[in-house]
């Protein structure tokens, strides 16, 4: 049996690996010592030492575990973060991003394997579309950062490579994958995804049920500015964006963060930030202010810090909740699709 024809054990739910297990001829008991085998990052049946010798050579015939490999890691001196380049088992490349907090550690994912969405801000914009990722593939990120850490993982951002909501159903999947209470057991509340506005995919999320935050990328209140910096507004105006974020915030009861990037003279102006009062007031939300990350594939300058500060000032005196945020790894390009793209 060739590789590809083997079933990846990290894709599967715990009830789908009992599944399996049964139709290989073992018992059900023996998926939830695989499955918190996985999880516990051993993604060798060599060292899963409770399982027979005979169940092992079995497994190794008929399944595989997605395993990543760190091309390349890039430690900041400044603040600790850290970035990974990872190589697939098909030989394909992501990156993602271990950020150091007080309450612990955080780590931006990626979904994708490039990106379709075309943002001009963006470091991943310009060097293709491979794939989307698989459920196991985007848990293993998490996997091989905690292994290569020593330490717990306790939060999970997906903003790296890729629209999550472009690989929707593997994302939920992920999402459940990595909550499960014989698994990592990540809490909701202690997940965010962002998405740069797939309005189906905003309601379809609304239904889900899920204690995860829901992020916007926004950067502008004006559909010809956001047109500029994103395609996907031609799409979706921003007037059918905002209509989605209000039936969300009313189904779920949950506050949404819009991400506004500061493009110096593009959308940090005063009317700028009165504009984005004029179209968010009145939901449940708070804004986060970045600071743009230059990239060569971009002429956009990051905005001055006095205008930064300016303009956080005006929304909070309009009662708009709203924070900068801090710039983490700036000395090793921690920003989404530098590194892999400059070893494209």
């Amino acid at each position: 049996m060739s590789i590809d024809e083997k079933v990846d054990l990290i894709n599967l739910s715990l009830v789908e690996l009992e599944e399996f297990m049964q139709s290989i001829g073992e018992k059900k008991f023996r998926a939830r010592q695989v499955f918190e085998w996985i999880h516990k990052g051993v993604l060798s049946f060599d060292d899963m030492t409770n399982l027979s010798l005979e169940l092992r050579d079995k497994l190794k015939e008929v399944a595989t575990i997605c395993n990543l490999e760190i091309v390349e890691k890039l430690e900041s001196k400044l603040d600790k973060t850290a970035k990974y380049l990872l190589r697939l088992p098909d030989g394909n490349i992501i990156e993602s991003v271990l950020m150091k907090y007080k309450y612990g550690y955080s780590v931006c994912i990626s979904s994708q394997i490039g990106c379709r969405m075309g943002c001009r801000f963006c470091a991943s914009t310009g060097i293709g579309f491979v794939r989307s990722l698989t459920a196991g593939e985007i848990l293993c990120e998490v996997l091989t950062i905690q292994e290569d850490l020593g330490e717990r993982i306790s939060n999970i951002v997906m903003m790296g490579i890729g629209e999550p909501f472009d690989n929707y159903d593997n994302v939920i999947k992920f999402l459940n994958l990595v909550n499960d209470k014989c698994g990592l057991n990540i809490g909701s509340r202690h997940i965010s995804i962002s998405t740069c506005g797939l309005v189906p995919r905003i309601l379809d999320f609304a239904k889900e049920n899920s204690q995860v935050t829901l992020s916007i990328s926004l950067h502008s209140a004006n559909d010809e500015v956001r047109e500029s910096m994103m395609p996907i507004n031609k799409k979706y105006k921003i007037k059918e964006l905002i209509s989605a974020c209000n039936i969300y915030t009313e189904r779920t009861n949950r506050r949404i963060t819009f991400e506004y990037a500061l493009v110096r003279g593009v959308n940090d102006s005063d009317k700028d930030a009165l504009d984005l009062v004029k179209l968010i007031e009145g939901i449940l939300c708070h804004v986060n202010l970045i600071p743009i990350n230059e990239v060569d594939s971009s002429n956009y300058k990051q905005s001055y810090n006095d205008r930064i500060e300016n303009f956080k000032n005006i929304l909070l005196k309009k009662g708009i909740n709203a924070t900068v945020r801090r710039e983490l790894g700036s000395d090793i390009k921690a920003a989404c699709g530098q590194l892999r793209r400059s070893k494209l």
